[in-house]
């Protein structure tokens, strides 16, 4: 591994245009920003996103492309890929049943086939604690063997956790693919997801008679993990906590946000119905979320492959209102 220049007015990286390269699915996502811009200084990045990378640094390559197309082989061709970072899932709940499978499934499907076919030796791919499902039967701390409920009542977690068995088959198919597949827990930070959208809402609302205890990571100890993930012979499947756990309502107070308790037999026909008009960003099955625990255990991660979270509960928290991008 060579070690790229930190500093704009040295000469670009020798590996920035030659070499093995890393591949970075979804790389114009904020977490797939941060990701290229930690490791285009050690290694040869090449992104692939539909969406244009207007503020991509110079030595990093990318190639606007849709990965369910027959364009996505011709970025295989152009280099030797050494690695794949799939982070290119779509989340939007607001996107069809179809659309979301066609993206997701079809694509990761296509994404794989091309792995095989160029002998890709690593494949790392960001699933989320969430396909275990929060359930009021949960253990406090949820291994990796547990089974997969999250899509029992929320539809649009059953693409994601396709996607994850797609890759743990492929794990066995495949030997000569040392495959990672990585589930964190709710990251905060600049990211747009459900957590982080939660805890952005101007007045945050908690469910009546309800407390869990909820794991949050800082964006930043995810992108770290990613770059642990790419050691050699690192194969299988981690879980990703953050620091220790806290009730939910500790974690609004330090939003410094004013809570609003409401029932839940309330609370889920409003919800649904702000949904349907665009008045919030929360869909009403996140609320099980909220309700119940999905705390998961990480002791492999920090076994095998040396994680440790760096950022306090606090700095996930702050990192809230942090957005470069």
């Amino acid at each position: 591994m060579q070690n790229g220049s930190s500093s704009s007015r040295r000469s670009r990286p020798p590996h920035a245009s030659g070499g093995k390269a890393v591949l970075i699915t979804g790389i114009c996502g904020r977490l797939g920003k941060h990701v290229a811009r930690l490791l285009h200084r050690e290694r040869r990045v090449i992104g692939v996103d539909r969406r244009p990378f207007h503020d991509k640094p110079k030595d990093v390559e990318h190639a606007q492309v849709d990965m369910r197309r027959k364009k996505l082989k011709d970025v295989f061709r152009m280099a030797e890929i050494e690695a794949v970072i799939h982070l290119g899932i779509m989340h939007d709940p607001r996107a069809s049943a179809a659309e979301h499978h066609s993206w997701n499934v079809a694509g990761f499907t296509k994404l794989l086939e091309y792995v095989t076919q160029f002998n890709v030796p690593k494949v790392v791919v960001l699933s989320s604690a969430n396909v275990y499902g929060p359930q009021p039967g949960n253990a406090q701390f949820l291994t990796e063997e547990a089974p997969l409920l999250g899509g029992q009542n929320f539809s649009d977690i059953r693409d994601l956790i396709e996607v994850d068995m797609l890759a743990q088959s492929f794990f066995w198919r495949r030997p000569e693919t040392d495959t990672v597949v990585l589930r964190p827990v709710h990251i905060l930070g600049s990211v747009r997801n459900a957590a982080s959208n939660f805890l952005r809402l101007n007045t945050i609302p908690t469910v009546m008679g309800f407390d869990p205890m909820v794991q949050v990571v800082h964006e930043n100890d995810i992108v770290q993990a990613i770059r642990l993930a790419l050691m050699p012979k690192i194969r299988g499947v981690f879980n990703l906590a953050g620091p220790e756990p806290l009730p939910l309502s500790h974690i609004v107070r330090m939003t410094g946000r004013p809570s609003v308790p409401v029932p839940y037999s309330f609370a889920r026909p409003v919800l649904k119905q702000m949904w349907k008009f665009r008045l919030t960003t929360f869909p009403a099955p996140e609320l099980d979320h909220i309700r119940f625990v999905c705390m998961v255990d990480d002791q492999r991660a920090r076994q095998i492959l040396r994680y440790r979270p760096r950022h306090s509960v606090e700095d996930a928290v702050n990192a809230l209102q942090v957005a470069p991008w």
